[in-house]
């Protein structure tokens, strides 16, 4: 009976694309008396009853498919964001990402160092995001819930373990947890952005402080290292699992993508059209450090790494690239085209320094890329002591008014 069973699938699948012709049918049957051993005699249904397949018929209505939401500011985009925009794909079918407002960023956190513009292309460029809303609320209101549910079939809403507190100390996802409709992650310890625009101001001061004694500069930078210990198992988790096609043409960019931003996404994007397979080489921190100075690199190697992998348009990475592109390299990954785009940190070579692109050069497989965006790591690291010092100018500016009110509070009241 099983083989019969097996043979018959197509009938199967028509019945479940035609309920209301087999239901007619079955209320024909009903009427005409046939029983149910007539139809398992003719070997068109199997005769393991009417009841199992009604349950069969109902599992194959109940398969629905399942939207999920999550929203974030997503600025300065990290690993940690990416893993929990994987935790959240993996709770349903497909992944609608909000990305808040400036506005509201500004109404609740402060302003972002990453217009609405970059933070959508990072979103927009993870691999397990499927749709992308702009300009999202901070807060899960009531009316912007009903148009998740009715207008984006949202079956549920998404955050992580962590608090989310609206400026009034209210829970910013209380209406979805009262529909019922909430699912929580575990959030991804060890990095935020905090963390990051920490590890950037104090490498600034400490490399004005320390200038000129280098071994000061490198202890600084060793106490700032992140706290986050990577596992093979989350690399395992961001990459794609599957190696090139046999006539595949592979095409390699490498370079540090150090506080990953919006350049970043779109020189990978165009990197990858131009082959069928696209291999990042991640050079090691002493490399970004040899190249760039401190405090650079701001993220350590595997940190770099997943961020990286988490990109919808990155097939491989090479975890601890050379800084030269190697003729054994172009041979051990059958390199097709090694590309390069025009904005970087350090386009021009040093007096006496070795061209990193002289072999594919000589190999003809070279060629430049003009850079879609013009931001660097360097850029977003400047935002970042430019709005800190706007703040600290601000509470400035705040701290001696409200000396100067309780003063004249305080002669008042002596008078």
């Amino acid at each position: 009976m099983a083989m019969e069973y097996e043979s018959n699938n197509w009938i199967w699948d028509w019945l479940y694309s035609s309920t209301h012709l087999f239901g007619g049918l079955m209320v024909t049957a009903a009427l005409l008396g046939f029983s149910t051993s007539y139809f398992g005699g003719v070997g068109v249904f199997p005769s393991y009853g009417w009841s199992n397949f009604g349950i069969f018929l109902k599992k194959r209505r109940e398969r629905k498919h399942i939207r999920v939401y999550m929203d974030g500011c997503f600025d300065l985009m990290h690993y940690g964001h990416a893993n929990a925009l994987r935790q959240a794909k993996a709770l349903g079918d497909e992944l609608v990402v909000g990305v808040v407002s400036d506005e509201e960023i500004v109404a609740n956190k402060g302003p972002p160092v990453l217009s609405m513009e970059e933070r959508l292309a990072l979103v927009s460029g993870l691999k397990w995001v499927d749709q992308v809303i702009a300009n999202a609320p901070y807060a899960i209101t009531e009316k912007f819930m009903n148009t998740l549910f009715n207008e984006h079939k949202i079956d549920y809403i998404i955050h992580g373990d962590d608090p989310c507190l609206l400026p009034d100390g209210s829970d910013a996802y209380a209406l979805a947890k009262k529909a019922g409709r909430y699912k929580q992650i575990k959030r991804t310890e060890g990095v935020s952005s905090t963390d990051i625009v920490g590890r950037i101001l104090s490498s600034m001061k400490d490399d004005k402080s320390s200038e000129g004694d280098s071994c000061k500069r490198q202890q600084s930078q060793r106490g700032q290292l992140s706290q986050f210990l990577p596992t093979s198992r989350r690399i395992v988790q961001f990459s794609n699992g599957k190696g090139p096609g046999p006539n595949a043409r592979i095409v390699y960019i490498d370079g540090a993508f150090d506080l990953f931003h919006a350049g970043h996404v779109e020189i990978l994007k165009k990197a990858r059209q131009l082959g069928d397979f696209l291999l990042v080489g991640i050079h090691a921190d002493h490399i970004v450090s040899e190249q760039r100075g401190m405090p650079y690199p701001v993220m350590h190697l595997l940190e770099r790494t997943l961020a990286v992998l988490a990109c919808r348009y990155v097939d491989e990475v090479i975890i601890g690239a050379p800084w030269g592109v190697t003729k054994d390299m172009i041979t051990t990954f059958n390199i097709s085209l090694v590309v390069h785009g025009t904005i970087s940190e350090n386009n021009a070579l040093l007096p006496g320094e070795t061209d990193p692109y002289a072999v594919p050069k000589s190999l003809g497989i070279f060629r430049m890329l003009e850079s879609p965006k013009s931001i660097t790591t360097s850029s977003v690291a400047q935002r970042i002591v430019a709005n800190h010092e706007a703040y600290m100018k601000r509470n400035a500016k705040k701290t001696q008014s409200e000396k100067k009110y309780y003063e004249e509070k305080a002669y008042v009241a002596g008078d």
